[in-house]
């Protein structure tokens, strides 16, 4: 589906290069395929040295010379880089964001005429390939796009197709979320070494112990409820461990913490649009600004 496209990826950051590195790792594109942008010289050289990928440090250039463009972008200077590349963007290409906060509309009122334009949202385990993407469509987009923006992202992960109103519960939830497992593998091996382990003992086991969870989870396909009593046994060890949990409010913190994400998501996102609105699109070619990237 992709062999034939030609992508553009705007900005070589965790992102940016996590999705070059997956599209080239994967197959799904040709390295001669890709165009990436970024500031950074010695960025775009270790890109195009690693991947054989063409780099450059003109976003209109990678637009011009593209059929997808990726905006793998901080989301505040989305604005300026949309200003700077609208008019080599019509409707014969398909323009995919991953600026967090920023919406659907506030793009597409940068740009001319009817464009293609898909929101994404991914997560930073994407970079070993084990991303976990959101997609939602604009008003232009066809379900071609979205199946041209799905099989970009299932080169780096898994991914799933939304409506935009759920991007903030999405960012609160996957977005957000490794952050919360961080947190908890770093307390399971403290509790390790707790309990006589080496400290990279301990933290190899409970990273693992995550890992195989959720595969476990995702290969059969079972409620998570029906496999934790498939580990609890009467009188044992596991249950005397769930209890504790319960007891200490495990399953309502988290509840909470998704909840309070998604708040500031939303809210962060609002003032994206008071942004976006008040920017009067100083940027230009010649401004290095404007080539700022993740």
């Amino acid at each position: 589906m992709l062999k034939d496209k030609k992508i553009g990826v705007i900005g070589t950051g965790n992102m940016g290069g996590a999705l070059i590195r997956g599209l080239v790792g994967s197959r799904s594109s040709a390295p001669e395929n890709i165009i990436c942008s970024d500031i950074r010289k010695d960025k775009v050289k270790s890109i195009q040295e690693t991947y054989g990928v063409r780099t450059t440090t003109s976003n209109v250039e990678v637009v011009k010379g593209s059929d997808i463009i990726i905006y793998s972008i901080k989301p505040q200077i989305m604005a300026s880089i949309l200003k700077e590349t609208a008019k080599y963007l019509d409707s014969s290409k398909l323009a995919i964001s991953i600026a967090a906060g920023v919406p659907l509309e506030a793009i597409e009122a940068c740009l001319d005429k009817e464009p293609r334009v898909i929101r994404v949202m991914p997560n930073i385990p994407a970079s070993v390939k084990e991303g976990a993407t959101a997609i939602a469509a604009g008003k232009h987009a066809s379900k071609n796009d979205l199946k041209l923006a799905k099989a970009i992202f299932d080169s780096v992960g898994k991914s799933v197709i939304l409506e935009e109103n759920l991007m903030d519960a999405i960012t609160g939830l996957s977005g957000s979320g490794p952050a919360y497992i961080f947190l908890i593998v770093d307390a399971l091996a403290d509790a390790g070494v707790k309990m006589g382990l080496s400290r990279e003992d301990a933290l190899f086991l409970s990273a693992q112990t995550v890992l195989g969870a959720a595969k476990l989870l995702i290969e059969t396909k079972e409620h998570p409820g029906r496999l934790k009593d498939r580990v609890t046994s009467p009188g044992g060890t596991a249950i005397a461990a769930l209890h504790t949990l319960e007891e200490g409010g495990l399953r309502t913190t988290l509840i909470n913490a998704v909840e309070v994400a998604t708040k500031r998501s939303k809210e962060l996102g609002e003032m994206m649009v008071k942004n976006f609105s008040g920017d009067e699109h100083r940027g230009s070619e010649s401004d290095p600004k404007t080539l700022e990237t993740e």
